[in-house]
């Protein structure tokens, strides 16, 4: 038997977390609005002519699935002045050749193809983007993962804040997209939902002051006054790294209406999870005390933790009602958050999948605390403060940090 002064304390702690969650719910709502708001501006001044020349930037490493239709939507631009920049660490690499493929069937869209050899930063995209920056020939880069695919209004909508000679950096929300495979689906789900509600109260509470990496789009002054790319070379966030930066300098950063479609690659249990814990672990040593509050966000958890209780207290009614009061709430937050923000294609399985994402996303939080240690591409880091990373044999101290938001 439990004793019933550990009882009340999972019930009390159970009903706060579902009391903090709903609050969340009501932010989320709040910043859905906001956001559907600007939208509604933004369109109806998009009859303004600014269409500056862009450099699209494409880190690449190894062949993905899909990754030549992903490619092929870059070369599909309604845009007139673009350049697209690949980069690799070999020449064979497969993906530059998969690239080299694509741009074959585009002969009037400019392409370079570059290799780094061996890296020269601990996160081997900088070097990528360091290379790629010095042969762009425009002043406006746009930053994208590979396992992004997009529309081919994608440019024109991403750039259009650059309107304002103040914006020195534009970053956009992304749906999760996953055809196959629960994991897959449910990380997705992560994607579209978790992710979008906490950077749309970000940037209700606060104002954008990070990027997001499937896409980032930054003026080259505003990386010349940072310091170059060469700055993110030690980082392991480095798209909370640059926005963070760029507002630092005292430049707008602008969440973009467009959204992008973000390919979800970890199809099994193992792969998904360490993704997600990588994830997790970066956002706790970026931002310490936000990562630790990203704890009273979920529901499930304290519906679960709440309804236990109320069993152990004989009163299975109240039990059934908290725990289904957490599953609905959560359920209700996907639905309007996927239907109102990212245009969810799948918008009945989030719906259904997302309080179990919401119970997975917390037992990821916790695993976050259980050490400093990552794998990227083979290597295992540890993380220090800021988000630096250290591989774990030599761990040098940069000469310089950045001013990390709490």
């Amino acid at each position: 038997m439990i004793s019933t002064r550990i009882v009340d304390f999972l019930m009390s702690l159970g009903v706060l977390g579902l009391i903090s969650s709903t609050i969340f719910n009501g932010l989320v709502f709040a910043g859905v609005y906001r956001f559907i708001a600007a939208r509604r501006k933004n369109r109806a001044m998009a009859s303004v002519d600014f269409s500056p020349p862009v450099s699209l930037l494409k880190p690449l490493h190894g062949a993905e699935p899909n990754l030549e239709a992903h490619i092929a939507s870059f070369f599909e631009q309604d845009y007139a002045n673009y350049e697209i920049l690949f980069c690799a660490r070999h020449t064979n690499d497969p993906g530059l050749q998969i690239a080299r493929r694509v741009a074959a069937r585009y002969p009037s869209i400019p392409a370079k193809f570059l290799v780094t050899g061996e890296r020269t930063f601990i996160n081997a995209k900088v070097s990528s983007l360091e290379k790629m920056a010095a042969a762009a020939n425009t002043d406006i880069f746009v930053i994208s993962d590979s396992d992004v695919r997009v529309t081919s209004n994608y440019i024109r909508e991403v750039v259009a804040p650059f309107v304002r000679e103040k914006v020195g950096a534009v970053t956009c929300l992304y749906r999760g997209v996953a055809d196959e495979g629960l994991w897959a689906k449910l990380e997705a789900a992560g994607m579209s939902v978790e992710m979008t509600s906490g950077v749309l109260v970000a940037n209700m509470m606060e104002g954008m002051q990070f990027t997001l990496g499937p896409t980032m789009a930054v003026r080259r002054r505003c990386v010349q006054q940072m310091g170059g790319f060469a700055f993110l070379g030690p980082y392991c966030a480095d798209d909370f790294v640059l926005g963070n930066q760029i507002s630092a300098l005292g430049y707008d950063v602008i969440l973009s209406d467009h959204v992008i479609d973000h390919v979800v690659l970890n199809l099994s249990l193992p792969a998904s999870v360490k993704h997600q814990v990588r994830w997790m672990k970066s956002t706790r040593f970026s931002r310490p005390k936000g990562h630790f509050g990203t704890s009273l966000t979920f529901a499930l958890p304290f519906g679960l933790l709440a309804g236990f209780a109320a069993w152990c207290l004989h009163r299975p009614h109240l039990a059934m009602a908290l725990i289904v009061y957490s599953i609905v709430a959560r359920a209700v937050m996907a639905a309007v958050v996927g239907a109102a923000v990212v245009n969810e294609r799948r918008l009945l399985r989030t719906t259904l999948l997302y309080p179990l994402r919401d119970l997975l996303g917390f037992l990821y939080w916790v695993a976050s605390y259980g050490s400093s240690a990552v794998l990227w591409r083979g290597q295992i880091y540890r993380l220090t403060t800021g988000g630096l990373m250290q591989p774990v044999a030599d761990s040098p101290q940069p000469e310089h940090e950045p001013a990390m938001m709490a």
